[in-house]
């Protein structure tokens, strides 16, 4: 069962983190490269304050997005704001999140996200949780794949690997730290595929966030996986 209250509390204290972070850069150091193609960190930084307005939208049954254009565009827009305006933005799209959640719902419910993906309600703060952490490592800043809470990887090593169940293109494969394993991959009896290491760099891998060269892979090679 997905503890909503739970995950809304980790969300708080993500943010807090990225908040405390962030303020330490400048408006020269936000407008340089992320770790993600394309993007600077104030792409990272303004995605981050879509995706809390988006999810508002999810559990107050609206569409996540108006499209994809619009998404994409609102993100190139706010990308460039200065320094203070990202913290704001950040602040208070991140109260927004967290008054909706505070809500009284029905999270049993079911919810749609983005691309008729849908999902429990109850999911929703775990998803934003992903999005917080993850996109801190994005960054590039000093906050690693290492130093995120250990609760946060496995439950997103759990999330990617059932994520990854039934894709023909990836070997049935168990995915192991060594005290819990998971299983992805195409149905079969048994695994093909062994692949073995710390959270933090499976969860580099699953995520695409590492090229998993430091895991250790037995019965074949380590497994390709789709784009997320």
């Amino acid at each position: 069962m997905m503890d909503h209250a739970h995950d809304l509390a980790s969300v708080r204290d993500a943010t807090e983190r990225l908040l405390i972070a962030v303020a330490k850069l400048d408006d020269a150091a936000v407008a340089k490269p992320s770790r993600l193609p394309g993007w600077t960190r104030g792409h990272v930084l303004a995605h981050l304050s879509r995706n809390a307005d988006a999810l508002v939208n999810v559990l107050e049954g609206r569409p996540m997005y108006v499209s994809a254009e619009a998404r994409d565009a609102d993100i190139e827009r706010d990308a460039s704001r200065p320094l203070d305006a990202q913290l704001a933005d950040l602040r208070e799209s991140a109260a927004r999140f967290q008054q909706a959640g505070a809500a009284p719902a029905d999270w049993s419910r079911t919810v749609e996200l983005r691309n008729g993906v849908t999902d429990a309600a109850a999911r929703v703060p775990f998803r934003r949780w992903i999005e917080v952490e993850l996109h801190h490592v994005d960054l590039g800043i000093g906050y690693e794949l290492e130093d995120l809470p250990l609760e946060f990887a496995e439950r997103e090593i759990d999330f990617l690997t059932q994520r990854f169940t039934g894709q023909t293109g990836v070997p049935p494969t168990r995915v192991t730290d060594g005290t819990r394993a998971w299983s992805t991959g195409r149905d079969a009896a048994e695994p093909e595929v062994t692949v073995r290491g710390p959270a933090p760099v499976l969860l580099g891998w699953l995520a695409g966030r590492g090229d998993g060269s430091a895991l250790d892979v037995e019965g074949g090679s380590l497994p390709k996986l789709p784009p997320l």
